[in-house]
């Protein structure tokens, strides 16, 4: 089943692949270890989960703002997600988003928290902000 959903542009681009969804908000400074692309935030939804490669699904970011340069620095390292997409992205993300050049969409006509899930495939097109979801598990 496929799911076509309609956001903001923030940053641009197009990406695609699996999702890695949470319903907690995430900080990439101390939240995510920048070598390894994986959450490590102790008692996080999705800790011990790599987010490399993923179309990574949050409701928005949290913390220091040296969060954009974490992922900036994920970017350069190919540790970075494909894509993100948030519930309300706010600068800390959007920041980041564009110092590392990767796409990324809010404000989507439905809560991508209930509609995507992990593992679903995704693809964004992050100039249009469109975002097809193909459910891989009903």
């Amino acid at each position: 089943m496929k799911i076509v959903l309609h956001g903001r542009k923030i940053i641009g681009g197009m990406a695609e692949g699996e999702a890695v969804v949470t319903k907690e908000p995430v900080s990439f400074l101390g939240g995510v270890n920048p070598d390894k692309g994986i959450v490590v935030e102790r008692g996080h939804e999705v800790e011990g989960q790599s987010i490399t490669g993923k179309i990574f699904v949050f409701p928005h970011g949290k913390g220091s703002t040296a969060g954009p340069y974490i992922i900036y620095s994920m970017a350069k390292r190919k540790t970075a997600p494909k894509a993100m997409i948030n519930v309300e992205a706010e600068p800390i993300i959007a920041v980041g988003a564009a110092m590392g050049n990767i796409p990324l969409i809010d404000r989507l006509d439905k809560n991508p928290l209930e509609v995507i899930a992990t593992g679903d495939f995704v693809k964004i097109d992050g100039d249009k902000g469109i975002v097809e979801v193909t459910k891989l598990r009903t």
